[in-house]
């Protein structure tokens, strides 16, 4: 029973402390509840009022802004009122001006008008008087005043008459006497400050080489490598007459550097077969047309002419590989334009206008449009194309009198062209003929429906003719080499005999990818 009573008694105790602690805890949470929240008021309250603070600092700051902004708007209101004022009092003084003026005008134009009542009053007087006079010397001289007038007219014209002519005269033999010593002192001094050494083309380039075995590769087995080079360029290959070297024959000199270019790329490369020659060929043509590109650009910097369309540029570098009558055309066309120059600085013109037209003089030569067109005519047609000034394509056309002449720079450019043609060793007859006939004999030929290429070798008396595989069957060609024989028996003048090789070919290409 002890026992029990004791654990009674401590479950008790137990109880009693445990109820004790709960109301003890609540007791200190409490207390610590409303220390929290009277910390929180606080805090709150602070927070409040210092937002409160920031607002009017805020308030008071965009008032203080606000004024400014009317202050100054106030400001440059009174400013404008005072412009206006000042401008207002301005026109005031002006109106008040012109108002005094007015009245003084209009004094002055009252004491004009007697003034011109009376001089009117005067003249009447005068032509009385002069009538008066007039009656006084008809009856003194027994003829009328127009009989006068008419007798001392007749005889100031028959002395106005013979001074004139007299005068006349004399200025035409001084001018006639002027132009003459002025016209040959222009045209040598121009002749001497252009003078150049003479240039010479031929129909041959000659290729050197090392050996007999760069010169077996060149040919080729059976002579295919040679047989593809010729009809890749269209320029002869002659390789037995001259000993460690070839002679490139072909009358269009564009063509001889393309071959030149070709053989020696394909000398140094090592590789020569018909792909790789067709390869190279079309490599140095596109090689070779920037560089007729970059030497029309240098000739046109080197004039100091702008402004050319890039097409005038190309036929300008296309001279560079071009004669006329044995005289290189580019060098030709560079003397004449600086010729003109010359005499249009001496004769008081335009100097860039003469320089600009001499040198587009001969660029009807190396287009490749309407060859039956003269080359003047051809090349006035191709500047007015490219919008050149009328001046100058004037001049063009009428270099050759063509064309008749409209400008002062015409005449120029054909005195230029003759000096420049003229020069002892400048020109030589017998290339330009030759040049014309092989041009000729190709034209012939590609007039044919089914001729892709046209060339003209050994100097003129062969013609190889290449023509479409699907165009042209072998019969046809056998056909197309008389027709082109015949043609050019008929049509044209030549030495010897012409040979006629219409080559026909098919062509089988595939790629392994």
């Amino acid at each position: 029973m002890d026992t029990i009573a004791l654990i009674i008694g401590f479950v008790a105790g137990a109880v009693i402390a445990l109820a004790a602690y709960i109301l003890i805890r609540k007791s200190v949470l409490k207390g610590k509840r409303d220390e929290i929240l009277e910390k929180a008021e606080i805090e709150g309250e602070k927070i409040k009022n210092e937002k409160i603070l920031q607002a009017k600092e805020k308030f008071l700051s965009l008032k203080a802004e606000h004024d400014k902004t009317i202050n100054e708007r106030n400001n440059q209101i009174r400013e404008a009122e005072n412009r206006i004022k000042q401008k207002e009092n301005s026109w005031n003084q002006k109106l008040a001006e012109v108002d005094r003026k007015m009245k003084e005008a209009e004094q002055i134009k009252n004491s004009l008008k007697g003034q011109q009542e009376a001089l009117r009053h005067k003249e009447e007087e005068t032509d009385a008087l002069r009538q008066q006079a007039i009656r006084q010397i008809e009856t003194i001289s027994g003829m009328s005043a127009q009989e006068a007038k008419a007798q001392l007219l007749e005889s100031m014209k028959a002395e106005a008459r013979t001074e004139a002519q007299a005068y006349i005269n004399d200025c035409i033999d001084e001018a006639r006497l002027n132009a003459a010593k002025e016209a040959k002192r222009i045209v040598i001094n121009t002749i001497q400050r252009t003078a150049t050494e003479t240039a010479i083309e031929n129909a041959v380039t000659t290729f050197p080489i090392e050996n007999d075995d760069i010169k077996g590769r060149i040919i080729g087995r059976e002579g295919r490598n040679i047989r593809a080079l010729e009809a890749a360029t269209g320029v002869e290959f002659v390789v037995d007459d001259t000993p460690d070297a070839i002679l490139l024959s072909a009358f269009d000199p564009v063509r001889r550097e393309v071959a030149r270019l070709a053989l020696h790329q394909l000398v140094i490369d090592g590789r020569i077969h018909p792909a790789r020659i067709e390869e190279v060929v079309t490599k140095v043509k596109k090689q070779l047309e920037d560089e007729i590109l970059e030497t029309g650009k240098r000739t046109c910097i080197d004039l100091g002419i702008h402004g050319l369309p890039m097409e005038l540029i190309r036929l300008i570098g296309r001279m560079k590989y071009r004669s006329s009558y044995g005289q290189n055309l580019l060098q030709h066309s560079r003397e004449v334009a600086n010729i003109c120059a010359i005499m249009a600085s001496e004769l008081g013109l335009n100097p860039k206008i003469a320089k600009r037209a001499g040198l587009l003089h001969d660029i009807g030569k190396v287009s490749e449009e309407e060859p039956d067109l003269p080359h003047a005519l051809l090349g006035m047609k191709l500047a007015e194309q490219f919008k050149e000034k009328p001046e100058i394509c004037n001049a063009i056309g009428a270099h050759h009198e063509e064309t008749e002449m409209t400008s002062l720079y015409a005449p120029i450019v054909l005195v230029g062209d003759a000096i420049s043609g003229a020069r002892p060793g400048a020109r030589r007859e017998v290339i330009e003929s030759y040049i014309k006939r092989l041009k000729g004999m190709e034209d012939l030929a590609q007039a044919y429906p089914g001729v892709t290429k046209a060339y003209a070798i050994q100097a003129g008396r062969e013609l190889r003719v290449i023509v479409g595989a699907t165009e042209v069957s072998d019969q046809e060609a056998e056909v197309l080499s008389g027709e082109i024989a015949k043609k050019i028996q008929d049509e044209m003048t030549y030495p010897g005999q012409v040979k006629i090789t219409v080559i026909r070919e098919t062509r089988s290409v595939a790629y392994a990818k």
